[in-house]
């Protein structure tokens, strides 16, 4: 809306003894500002308060360090988080960041309104040669079918499973999803305002504002998130049917948008930039133009991509079991009906919404990670617009039994049963799970520690922002056993800690020497470089044994640490070169348990029963009974199905 619109609508007029104010925005404006507030709110009282499972300690760390993320790096989010993240609001740099993630998922709902307002009223009826509505739009009872159909799609997306998920922690899907809502919103506007155009005759190149900004928004979201290119098939396909695939027009059009695209695309640059300066945080050290297009195209996980059909049915399957409660049931049937009548008031737009969904899931059911849910995200935005669509057509069947406001009060009342349901799955206002196992791992190891761990997830991510955000046990060292199988995190340790690989020097250069061919898509032989790498693993453990203390976490498979004996210490064990009896650090741990359990926080209480099952093991090695009886009980406290744990006490009963 311009300026001139705006003051034109802002007037009074006198009814009465009354003053009756017309609104400033129009209520699209205004219902897309209050539900992205109310959603706003809703997102603060279940914030995730600290660092999360997976990359939330690390996201969180690079944004306020600004450094380097995982590919594809992230710079955008880079850039704002650090900003974000400085702003002195009396309140910890992780919950300023969880903040900030929710202000963008609220954000996307307001632009995501927006685009189902336009959809359902206008833009799923245009067709190129047809500008026809359906007959009676536009008359005051029909006018509240579109605002509250497309309250209903946003609110069933607002408060599905994963997207309420990506509000309460730090995570750069927050971000991806912006821009999902604001592509949407921009490219059927353009779209609309060419067909518009071309019916009058008019020129639509270069005088059509939402095309340049569309172009230079896709440019931001391309170097936020790869996976914008799923938006391509039912962009490109809507494009040129309305065009032609041989207008010249059309790819004029195309071609002018190049650059701002490209001036969009361009804060990437701020990775190399960045890499040369050798921030803490630089994974990838992209400061070369091949580490830089490794890291940008995201090279590092596309061994996940397309591996086998198996993995491809098995994450289908995911999908699909998961779909009911991502949506809290009932609005799949209401999505339904929106798919039913696009297919029978016009079938191009229902190829459009089906090339989104198809595009999602095809690429994402090919993607081998157990955190795959938010790649589903523009399927789960589909069926958030098939609900919209769906909620319009049964507004306007029960407008002709029931008043449309009284329909309408209905379907919102409906939606706000979704949240309700979600509300236990999702909240985070009391996760802080993630933490006390970090620091009940810290509290597991010895001043100046060595420890040897690929628990992501976990521990190694959370480590990274309670060390380097919050100075807290900087004097220990944690080593992601996977990670070193890349030759940018061993230069980064080195960088880090010098003094940890200067005597494993000749180990470190045999390694690295194997490791450059992987690397470098030469021919290689992958039992030499798994030679090398446990060898140099076994390098930095003697090397340092001797003047440091060094553990490894339970997952850590013993052949690198061969002729070391493992004690238990806490939730780590702690190497040692003898046999004799080592009294580490006896298990006094400090966490609570969600009610909630998912597979993460399952992960972590295994951990923890483990940890006191090793312990009890230990204990029982050297006749402590009574101490093995209080730590089996604790582990079988923890998972009373622990057969392992429930065996040893039967055992220990007997004797």
């Amino acid at each position: 809306m311009e300026f001139h619109e705006i003051f034109a609508n802002f007037t009074a007029q006198k009814t009465g003894n009354h003053f009756r104010i017309m609104t400033l925005l129009r209520k699209e404006h205004a219902a897309a500002i209050g539900i992205a507030s109310i959603a706003l709110i809703i997102y603060i009282f279940t914030l995730c308060p600290t660092v999360n499972f997976i990359d939330s300690g690390e996201l969180a760390t690079d944004l306020y360090t600004l450094g380097i993320a995982h590919p594809t790096g992230y710079p955008l989010f880079t850039l704002i988080g650090h900003i974000a993240s400085r702003i002195p609001l009396g309140l910890r740099v992780i919950y300023r960041l969880n903040l900030l993630s929710g202000f963008f998922c609220a954000s996307a709902l307001y632009f995501f309104f927006r685009f189902l307002y336009f959809f359902v009223t206008e833009f799923q009826y245009f067709r190129p040669k047809d500008s026809r509505r359906p007959e009676g739009r536009g008359t005051t009872e029909t006018a509240i079918a579109p605002i509250v159909s497309a309250a209903v799609g946003t609110l069933v997306l607002g408060f599905s499973e994963t997207y309420w998920l990506q509000a309460l922690s730090i995570e750069v899907y927050s971000l991806h999803i912006f821009f999902l809502a604001l592509l949407l919103f921009l490219f059927t506007r353009g779209l609309s305002f060419d067909v518009r155009r071309s019916r009058e005759k008019s020129t639509a190149v270069g005088k059509n504002r939402y095309w340049f900004i569309f172009a230079f928004v896709l440019g931001l979201s391309f170097s936020n998130h790869g996976t914008t290119i799923l938006l391509a098939p039912a962009f490109l396909s809507a494009y040129f049917y309305s065009y032609g695939l041989t207008s010249r027009v059309a790819w004029k059009n195309v071609l002018g948008l190049a650059f701002p695209f490209l001036l969009g695309f361009s804060i990437v640059l701020y990775m190399p930039l960045r890499a040369s300066m050798d921030p803490i945080m630089n994974w990838g050290d992209p400061d070369t133009p091949e580490k830089f297009l490794w890291h940008v195209r995201g090279r590092q996980y596309t061994v996940w991509l397309f591996e086998s059909w198996e993995n491809a049915s098995k994450q289908l399957k995911y999908f699909f079991d998961t779909l009911p409660g991502e949506f809290a049931f009932f609005p799949l049937a209401v999505a339904a009906v929106g798919v039913w009548k696009l297919f029978r008031l016009n079938k191009p737009m229902l190829v459009f919404t089906l090339l989104l969904f198809v595009g999602c899931i095809g690429y994402s059911i090919n993607y081998d990670i157990h955190d795959i849910d938010s790649y589903f995200l523009l399927a789960y935005f589909t069926i958030a617009l098939w609900c919209a669509t769906g909620a319009r057509t049964l507004l306007d069947a029960l407008s002709a039994i029931i008043p449309a406001r009284f329909a309408g009060s209905l379907f919102i009342l409906a939606c706000a049963v979704i949240p309700i349901y979600q509300w236990h799955e999702v909240d985070g206002s009391s996760a802080y799970l993630v933490e006390e196992y970090t620091r009940d791992m810290f509290r597991s190891v010895g001043t100046n520690g060595i420890v040897l761990s690929y628990q992501w997830d976990y521990f190694v991510s959370a480590s990274y922002y309670l060390q380097l955000v919050e100075n807290e046990r900087p004097d220990i060292v944690v080593i992601d056993k996977e990670l070193l199988r890349r030759s940018w995190y061993l230069d980064q340790l080195s960088h880090r800690y010098p003094w940890l690989l200067q005597h494993s020097a000749a180990e470190l250069e045999s390694y690295k020497k194997e490791l450059y061919k992987f690397e470098h898509n030469l021919p290689y032989n992958p039992n030499l470089i798994e030679y090398h790498y446990a060898q140099f693993i076994h390098a930095v453990i003697e090397t340092n044994a001797p003047a440091r203390p060094v553990y490894m976490t339970q997952e850590i498979e013993t052949k690198y640490t061969t002729g070391y004996y493992q004690v238990p210490s806490g939730l780590a064990f702690q190497l040692f070169a003898d046999t004799a009896y080592h009294r580490t650090v006896i298990p006094d741990f400090h966490f609570r348990l969600p009610e909630k359990r998912d597979k993460y926080i399952a992960g972590v209480v295994s951990m923890y029963s483990r940890a006191y099952y090793n312990n009890c093991v230990y204990s029982l090695k050297y006749g402590k009974k009574e101490e093995a009886k209080v730590y089996i009980g604790k582990a079988l406290e923890l998972i009373p199905d622990f057969a392992e744990a429930r065996a040893l006490r039967e055992q220990m009963e007997k004797e």
